[in-house]
């Protein structure tokens, strides 16, 4: 990256450094980046930053696994075929290696005082599940279904106990989430691939009977696209 960018850059983005990298499931890979200007940003579960992943401009987004507020933040990348620069980036960057992170951001965030809670999607859709988990009030309700490449491809969840996991190949998260039929009057949080997100949705509007408002949803990729931020 050319030098006289630095100064502008400096302006717009923060900047860590890789302290922690290695793998937390079979195809996703858990980076710490710490640094002063990560320091006190109020992060909220379910939040994501857009981070520098290139010598050049390119950005990709990647929702906040866990938030140290004395300056720290971590991420995980999952690394699939036909990555991009993304994905690349995760798979290559080093403990010691400067990151340029844009402020923590988006509105797909934890609802605390929902009656009760419940979670959809898919690897990409489980990393904001973890932050938004660990952040529940004790004794929440929880219900959800999570589909997974692998059992080895789950990540360590808080209340995991209380998820319905799928393999992929087998029963679809639409289909899953009509045979758990949660009831109306919580939120649910639905991630992932595009056009999935929009048949849970139905489902959960047109036939389970949920207000559309209640139902958050996130489409993070869709096939044949770089991605949707």
């Amino acid at each position: 990256m050319p030098a006289l960018l630095n100064p502008v850059l400096d302006l717009l983005m923060l900047r860590g450094t890789v302290t922690e990298a290695g793998p937390i499931t079979a195809r996703m890979r858990r980076l710490r980046i710490e640094g002063d200007a990560l320091t006190g940003l109020g992060v909220h579960p379910g939040q994501q930053v857009r981070v520098l992943v290139t010598s050049g401009l390119t950005r990709r987004t990647y929702s906040v696994w866990r938030y140290d507020p004395s300056g720290a933040v971590e991420l995980c990348v999952l690394d699939h075929a036909g990555a991009g620069p993304g994905a690349r980036w995760g798979h290559d960057v080093e403990i010691g290696t400067q990151v340029r992170l844009g402020k923590p951001e988006g509105s797909f965030t934890l609802r605390p005082d929902a009656t009760h809670h419940v979670f959809i999607g898919e690897e990409t859709a489980s990393v904001a599940f973890g932050a938004m988990l660990a952040a529940l009030p004790e004794g929440s309700r929880v219900s959800g279904c999570v589909e997974t490449e692998t059992v080895e491809d789950r990540l360590p969840l808080p209340h995991s106990d209380r998820l319905n996991w799928l393999t992929r190949g087998g029963t679809s998260l639409p289909a899953a989430v009509q045979h758990l039929a949660p009831e109306p009057g919580g939120i649910a949080y639905v991630a992932g691939e595009a056009r999935t997100v929009q048949q849970v949705r139905q489902v959960l509007a047109g036939e389970l009977g949920w207000d559309r408002r209640s139902v958050l949803t996130k489409p993070f990729w869709a096939p044949g696209k770089r991605g949707l931020e």
